[in-house]
């Protein structure tokens, strides 16, 4: 299939499979970055999978993206702008139908893979609007409750499954605020597999062995 438009630019990688509708991953980058940063290992990833990676709508100055901005504060610190985050949020959701009408993906098969800021979106997307995404791969983030929908823990979440990492030594985002994430899913039921690795902010080859080998395992 071509390339079709979407409410975001975006890249896209036509699963190979002749057979039925494919399963989809859709990328959110991180902080600053574009829609190239995590397309670039695309080809590492199952080959029956549509790939689309989105572009954040927020641009930033010289170069790159965000889903919402972050300010400083010389009182309270950094803080996020929440309603930049929720209005992503939605665009995210209505990305994720429109992705499902024009590429022919499978609704049911929908798999969110994210970094840093996209991971946050990511675990936004997901529990407020569980019907539309099966799997979060979230790298290098957290939950940030002040974004999700009200009302969402009566959501049902049985058929939803996390993969969530974090590098040890990370200064951007604290790995604290990661170690949350599992047992913050397992109150909500929600299966989460959690794993660290000896690095910053960033992904480490074993930790990009161990989604991709957790993908094939819960595609």
């Amino acid at each position: 299939m071509e390339k079709q438009t979407l409410s975001l630019t975006h890249n896209y990688r036509a699963s190979p499979s002749p057979e039925g509708k494919p399963p989809a991953i859709i990328m959110l980058h991180g902080f600053g970055s574009d829609e190239n940063d995590l397309f670039s290992f695309a080809s590492e990833l199952p080959a029956e999978y549509s790939i689309i990676s989105l572009k954040a709508p927020i641009p930033m100055q010289p170069y790159g993206n965000a889903w919402y901005n972050i300010y400083f504060d010389n009182s309270n610190g950094k803080f996020s702008d929440d309603e930049q985050a929720i209005a992503s949020r939605e665009l995210v959701s209505a990305c994720i139908d429109e992705i499902v009408e024009v590429y022919d993906v499978d609704p049911k098969r929908v798999t969110l893979l994210g970094f840093s800021q996209g991971t946050i979106l990511s675990f936004a997307v997901a529990l407020s609007y569980p019907q539309k995404v099966k799997n979060v791969i979230g790298l290098s983030g957290y939950i940030n409750k002040d974004i999700l929908l009200e009302g969402y823990t009566d959501n049902d979440f049985s058929h939803l499954r996390v993969y969530s990492s974090h590098g040890s030594s990370d200064q951007v985002i604290p790995v604290q605020w990661a170690r949350k994430t599992e047992p913050f899913l397992e109150a909500l039921n929600i299966p989460c597999s959690y794993s660290e690795f000896p690095v910053g902010h960033g992904v480490a080859p074993q930790n990009f062995f161990e989604f991709r080998e957790w993908l094939k395992n819960n595609g």
